[in-house]
């Protein structure tokens, strides 16, 4: 299947059907992954309220904030349903730790990747291991390089196709399908987090910044993602 074929099978169809959409030509094969993040939750909801059958998985990085664990464990009593759960290797973890301490990424670019790569990549490599299709909550109103991407991607690297349902979606789209159907979410966006990854590398957005300021915010341009959905 190519990616205007999927196109095809998916536009004009609406959030629902896409999804189930998708299940069909891909069964078994398809995953969505959840950091708890106010779109992720958008997506969850669709899927278990409709019990789509669609895999759901999560990266514990091992610095997440507290709140973050509030809403994994909100999602599971609100829903029922089973999100896997994918920790890093932790051979690598006390390796990189020992030798550069709890706080590499600070000091340098690079070891900012290298602790991204160990406690995010791989385990999503295991999570997508067998998978034809990735579903993600990427908006393209989030940054610059999101905005580049395309609702639906192939991975050259992964050999799968990634989906974006709210690609189009603007935050207040979120915000409101939220509201309207009383969806569990991450309490810190209230609070100016508009994107919530590990507890060490995010802060809140001051009114005017870009949406990703808020990650690695002591690195000098380049950008601002860690690896999973650069283009």
């Amino acid at each position: 299947m190519t990616i205007e074929e999927l196109k095809d099978r998916l536009t004009g169809k609406t959030f629902e059907n896409q999804l189930r959409e998708i299940v069909n030509i891909f069964p078994g094969k398809t995953l969505f992954t959840s950091s708890f993040g106010i779109e992720d939750q958008v997506i969850s909801h669709m899927i278990f309220q409709n019990d789509i059958q669609v895999d759901v998985a999560t990266l514990d990085t091992g610095r997440l904030f507290p709140q973050t664990y509030k809403v994994f464990s909100e999602t599971i009593k609100r829903y029922g349903k089973i999100i896997n759960v994918y920790f890093p290797d932790h051979e690598s973890v006390e390796n990189m730790v020992t030798e550069k301490g709890p706080f590499s990424f600070y000091h340098s670019r690079e070891n900012r990747l290298e602790c991204c790569r160990v406690r995010k990549l791989e385990p999503l490599n295991r999570a997508l291991r067998n998978k034809e299709c990735w579903i993600s909550g990427i908006r393209a109103s989030q940054s610059d390089n999101r905005r580049q991407m395309d609702w639906i991607e192939f991975d050259e690297e992964k050999k799968l196709f990634k989906f974006y349902p709210l690609f189009s979606w603007t935050l207040e789209d979120v915000e409101l399908y939220i509201r309207e159907n009383n969806i569990p979410y991450n309490v810190l966006h209230d609070k100016g987090f508009v994107s919530v990854g590990c507890e060490p590398c995010t802060r809140a957005v001051e009114k005017g910044e870009d949406f990703r300021a808020g990650r690695w915010w002591w690195e000098e341009g380049g950008q601002k993602e860690c690896g999973l959905h650069i283009k």
